[in-house]
């Protein structure tokens, strides 16, 4: 839905690059496939990106046997690559460099993402929760700055460097979320993109987290993680404020994103079942819809951005 909210030239690039992204994006997702697979296909990907001489023969190979529309994704990627090079140059150029630092990056987590630990595969510090964050989410802001800016005008060369100062925080912000509200899910299929580091400053270690005998100090975590994710949605926020208001339909496409997770991580916060791995945390259907008109209605007044984002930060 979010990207059909853009113009039609700058839409067909953005979603694009969201293919490239998801094809490597589901050599991660694939650990069947093992590392050192994983980390062939991925540093190919990234390397043939720019190049006709690859196909993506050996993801054909790797996923023509898998069920799935991500495995099916996998396997055409030659006519995603097919599309990638019928784009503007100038569009391409501002894709290739963050797709392939997001597909050698998850390659470098395919090899050294964690470590085991109670059964799980948990990152070890912060800083591998950021870089992580970055490789997966802070490289696709960068990306769409990038594309926006060739795709509007207003944006001017001093403005993008301000946006582009904001993008790997807003990526960042998302992504977070995103780990925050999947805590449980994650956790079931043996990952935690919990640092063991917050876990041990709470003075638990990962396999507790979901242990009711250690229910406040695994509340003390994800608070942690929470009020990490809060500091990078206000950069979004200023990300958000800075497009220029002629750039609309633009502030709707990023506003969209920031507030459905500005309204996530607040149910997040106060979801005394977060870490149940029965229970899932999202915003109703309901909230879905409002969110989008209200977005609408409001993008281009910055005063009625922030007051909205204050309104969904507390609601």
């Amino acid at each position: 839905m979010g990207i059909r909210l853009l113009p039609t030239r700058l839409s067909d690039s953005v979603q694009t690059a969201y293919l490239l992204c998801r094809i490597a994006d589901t050599v991660e997702d694939t650990p069947a496939l093992g590392a050192d697979r994983q980390v062939a296909l991925l540093t190919a990907f990234g390397e043939g990106l720019d190049s006709t001489a690859y196909q993506g023969d050996d993801l054909r190979a790797a996923f023509a046997e898998r069920a799935g529309p991500e495995a099916d994704l996998a396997a055409n990627a030659q006519r995603v690559l097919g599309v990638f090079r019928s784009l503007p140059a100038g569009d391409r150029a501002a894709v290739t460099p963050w797709v392939r630092e997001m597909a050698f990056g998850m390659a470098e987590f395919a090899r050294l993402a964690g470590t085991r630990q109670d059964g799980f595969t948990a990152l070890a510090s912060v800083a591998d929760l950021d870089r992580y964050c970055y490789i997966v989410a802070g490289t696709v802001g960068h990306l769409l700055t990038g594309l926006f800016r060739r795709h509007h005008p207003s944006i001017s060369l001093e403005r993008f460097d301000r946006l582009d100062a904001l993008a790997t925080s807003f990526g960042l912000g998302l992504q977070l979320t995103n780990i925050i509200k999947d805590v449980a899910d994650d956790r079931r299929r043996g990952w935690s993109f919990v640092p063991q580091e917050l876990c041990q400053m709470a003075g638990i270690h990962s396999g507790e987290l979901d242990d009711p005998a250690h229910a406040a100090q695994a509340r003390q975590v994800m608070h942690m993680l929470i009020a990490k994710a809060r500091g990078h949605l206000e950069d979004a926020l200023r990300y958000c404020l800075l497009l220029p208001r002629r750039a609309w339909r633009i502030r709707i496409f990023c506003l969209t994103s920031l507030y459905f997770a500005v309204a996530t991580l607040a149910r997040a916060e106060r979801d005394p079942r977060l870490l149940d791995p029965t229970h899932k945390v999202k915003i109703t259907r309901q909230q879905v819809y409002r969110t989008v008109m209200v977005t609408h209605a409001i993008a281009p007044s910055n005063a009625l951005v922030r007051g909205y984002f204050r309104h969904l930060a507390t609601a």
